[in-house]
């Protein structure tokens, strides 16, 4: 198991939120995140479509997973999506997460979520980089 995969470990054990959303990891690199999750009756807002909250919540945990894979802990300073298209019970949703750029002190990371083939929405994280360290070497 790599670096980056025991880290991710590590994380949703203690991401209870995560675990509720159903998630899913598909592939865990460092630097890149791929997560699925189902949208259930419960993230369902008054129109009978998803809550922006849940995909937007849904990325996030994807750009969570991806910044902390290098091994040192971070946490977003800054996040907002594009929701492109309507989202409905027992729609498949897939966040990917890739690696922008990255400093000692920030990382930025884009994560397109897709619904099938469809980009539904669009997220961008950018990340606070700590000096502590999830593994000590």
């Amino acid at each position: 198991m790599s670096k980056a995969s025991k880290i991710v470990d590590m994380m949703y054990e203690n991401d209870r939120f995560s675990q509720w959303l159903g998630i899913e990891r598909v592939l865990i690199e460092e630097g890149r995140a791929i997560l699925k999750m189902t949208i259930r009756k419960e993230m369902l807002n008054g129109f009978d479509i998803a809550h922006g909250g849940i995909v937007f919540s849904f990325a996030d945990s994807a750009l969570a997973f991806s910044s902390n894979s290098f091994g040192k802990k971070s946490v977003s300073i800054e996040a907002s999506t594009n929701w492109l298209k309507p989202l409905y019970e027992n729609d498949v949703l897939i966040a990917e997460s890739t690696l922008r750029s990255i400093s000692n002190k920030q990382g930025v990371f884009d994560i397109e979520v897709k619904r099938g083939e469809e980009v539904v929405a669009l997220f961008r994280g950018v990340t606070y980089r700590t000096s502590k360290d999830w593994i000590e070497e």
